[in-house]
């Protein structure tokens, strides 16, 4: 798909089509998650420290929340779009996927060329989203076609022509050629696949080590005979969070964990499996890393057992240092749950000595103090009183990432809303209804006021209405009305 996130932006909120945006978090640690192609032309990029991509758009850049229900649901109709003409998908992520249709063995060029063609019209039927395809004789071609057919095209890299193409292309071009892979390489001036490919394989195997040197000297021959199959079942579940400022106290490193707990379980939930593992990892300010694991008795989707033992591995920052990245995974999945015959002693730990409960979140049974919701960063449905569960890609406030081990962003179901009477904060980005003028989205606000765009999908570019930020019959909105 074609910048999806921010394309998914552009599609939903009309106003927005032809401008450069930019979505992801806009604190200090705020990242890209998705630049549109009118951003990109200014360097712009994934992945980029958001500061850096304003400054390299300018004025100009529009910045929004990534909104993760909205995004799931346009994933999900790309690829049973896909589904109903190629059954077996080999999903990479949330926007890309791997096909070996059995029609096209043998084809011509001509031929694979109208089938994509068949395969792009559907989806911009169905979604009104742009794929470009890319097509070659095994993955690695696949893959580096789809690349050179972006932005809205296809390319099709046929058999006779594979091997100059290949041998052009800079040696980090193969798929799985790294940082580290490519100093070594370039200090031996190798620099391009071809000269990679030049080498005898023994020598490649010195260079790069055991089966992998093997296998990219074999790509890099275009030799790839890896079939197209479905995703294997995850291996892990977890959620993961940067917060925006370090956490330094044990006090707020007990919500947090609890709140990653709670999101990893909503995956494991979806999963439909049971845990025998918790996993806990820290990542402190200067980067470093530590994981503390715990093996229960037996696999269970209990949420207070799995929270419990997470709890049990936390490591007071006064001790560890200061904690920047908090997630929470569940490992030893199984079909096979049994319950606990002792379950009060399994969820010690769920509710810390000294910490009280029932003010924070209800599922972890956590309180949050309102230290952690000092929020600086947009969010999804961000009209937000203290702290909401994090979703696996929304970004919440203080926030930049959540993840899970599958390579999919799922994202969690929406938030029910809550009334912008009284205190409620706006944030730009943030989906809200009107009785009078219905489904629209915070484009700004401040000093008291307010102003929402109202338009969707089927409307084209809606008015923007300035209001009094406690006005009560503004109400804060299910992202999936801006597809209608």
């Amino acid at each position: 798909m074609d910048a999806f996130f921010a394309s998914c932006e552009q599609l939903t909120r009309p106003t927005l089509n032809g401008r450069p945006v930019l979505v992801g978090g806009t604190g200090a640690r705020g990242v890209v998650a998705g630049a549109s192609y009118e951003a990109r032309v200014f360097g712009a990029r994934s992945a980029m420290p958001m500061h850096q991509a304003r400054r390299l758009v300018g004025v100009s850049a529009v910045v929004v929340p990534p909104r993760g229900a909205l995004y799931s649901v346009l994933s999900g109709r790309v690829f049973d779009t896909l589904r109903a003409r190629v059954p077996v998908l080999e999903t990479l992520s949330f926007d890309e996927a791997f096909a070996e249709p059995t029609e096209l063995a043998g084809a011509s060029a001509a031929e694979v060329v109208a089938f994509c063609a068949g395969l792009r019209a559907a989806v911009r039927e169905r979604t009104g989203l742009v794929a470009s395809v890319g097509a070659g004789s095994g993955k690695q071609l696949a893959k580096i076609a789809s690349g050179m057919a972006k932005p809205d095209g296809i390319r099709v890299i046929a058999p006779d022509e594979q091997q100059a193409l290949l041998a052009a292309l800079p040696v980090r071009r193969l798929w799985g050629i790294g940082p580290v892979a490519e100093s070594r390489l370039r200090s031996l001036g190798i620099e391009t696949v071809g000269a990679f490919a030049a080498l005898p394989e023994v020598e490649a195997v010195s260079i790069l080590g055991g089966s992998i040197g093997a296998a990219l000297h074999r790509l890099a021959r275009g030799i790839d005979d890896r079939p197209v199959t479905e995703r294997a079942e995850a291996k892990q579940i977890s959620a993961e969070t940067t917060y925006e400022h370090d956490i330094v106290t044990l006090d707020r490193l007990r919500p947090a964990i609890s709140e990653m707990a709670a999101a990893a379980h909503r995956r494991l939930t979806r999963d439909g499996r049971a845990a025998r593992t918790v996993v806990l990892k820290l990542r402190r300010a200067d980067m470093s890393i530590t994981t503390r694991s715990t093996t229960l008795a037996y696999a269970t989707e209990d949420l207070p057992t799995l929270a419990a033992a997470a709890q049990r591995a936390a490591v007071d920052p006064q001790e560890l240092g200061p904690i920047r990245l908090v997630g929470v995974g569940y490992a030893g999945l199984s079909t096979i749950r049994q319950e606990s015959l002792f379950p009060e002693l399994d969820r010690l730990g769920a509710e810390p000595t000294g910490f009280p409960s029932g003010a924070g979140t209800a599922s972890t049974g956590v309180a949050a103090p309102d230290s952690l919701a000092a929020p600086e960063e947009s969010s999804v449905d961000s009209v937000r009183a203290r702290t909401v569960p994090a979703s696996s890609v929304d970004t919440a406030p203080g926030r930049r990432s959540v993840g899970d081990d599958t390579g999919e962003n799922r994202a969690e179901p929406p938030d029910s809303g809550i009334s912008a009477g009284g205190s409620a904060l706006w944030r730009p980005g943030s989906d809200v209804r009107h009785p009078e003028f219905g489904f629209g989205w915070v484009q700004g606000a401040g000093h008291g006021r307010v102003t929402v765009r109202f338009e969707t999908r089927s409307t084209g570019p809606g008015i923007a209405r300035t209001f009094a930020a406690d006005n009560t019959e503004l109400c804060a909105a299910d992202p999936l009305g801006s597809l209608s």
